[in-house]
């Protein structure tokens, strides 16, 4: 639903695109080759909107996805170059359209719904110490099983990693109490009945993630 951006249009039309998609960047394609995406900070460097895409220096052109990777895929590279919108390529490095953070989250969304009801746990770990086999040995060893799982770059420390599971259980407690016994650091839990705190919590996350 994002129409890409030409050389041939002026920076005035980048800049009413973006407010017409409230989107802060948009991407650039020539010849259904992706160049980049332009945001309104370059045109505004630019100092004359009238000018042409083409006499306007813009970045991002290594921030894509193949159109056979998964949504977590697009997940990490948004959150990691700070965009809202990640341009998707064919097997022929052809531009074939955007993703943008909103869609990201709504497929997120399905899933979790299509996945029912349960509960999350955020685990922080060494990366030398993940190991999804032994962490789902433990989770099983409470009736339990691990419906799906993500892992990212820890932003407080390079050497960490953070492992988002959802779980088929509201009930979290013996769960935690295992995996902290055998030394895993859980950072957050959201279940039925959490307190109003972790309510806010996931929506500041939110929030941060849509203003990105």
């Amino acid at each position: 639903m994002v129409p890409p951006l030409k050389l041939s249009d002026s920076g005035e039309k980048a800049v009413r695109w973006m407010e017409e998609f409230r989107l802060n960047q948009l991407p650039v394609v020539k010849n259904r080759k992706f160049l980049g995406l332009v945001t309104e900070e370059n045109v505004l460097e630019a100092k004359d909107k009238e000018l042409l895409l083409s006499k306007i220096p813009f970045d991002f052109e290594h921030v894509h996805v193949q159109n056979n990777q998964h949504f977590y895929n697009v997940m990490e590279m948004a959150i990691k170059n700070k965009v809202q919108v990640v341009p998707v390529l064919d097997e022929l490095q052809e531009y074939l359209g955007v993703i943008t953070v909103n869609d990201t989250i709504a497929a997120f969304g399905q899933m979790s719904a299509m996945q029912g009801q349960g509960g999350i746990l955020v685990l922080c770990m060494a990366e030398r110490d993940y190991s999804l086999s032994e962490i789902s040995r433990l989770v099983e060893s409470n009736n339990a099983k691990i419906l799906s799982a993500y892992v990212s770059p820890d932003e407080a420390d390079i050497f960490k990693i953070k492992l988002t599971l959802k779980i088929n259980t509201i009930d979290l407690t013996r769960i935690v109490a295992t995996l902290e016994r055998f030394g895993y650091k859980i950072t957050a839990q959201f279940q039925d009945g959490a307190e109003t705190q972790d309510d806010q919590d996931r929506l500041d996350m939110l929030l941060r993630y849509l203003n990105v």
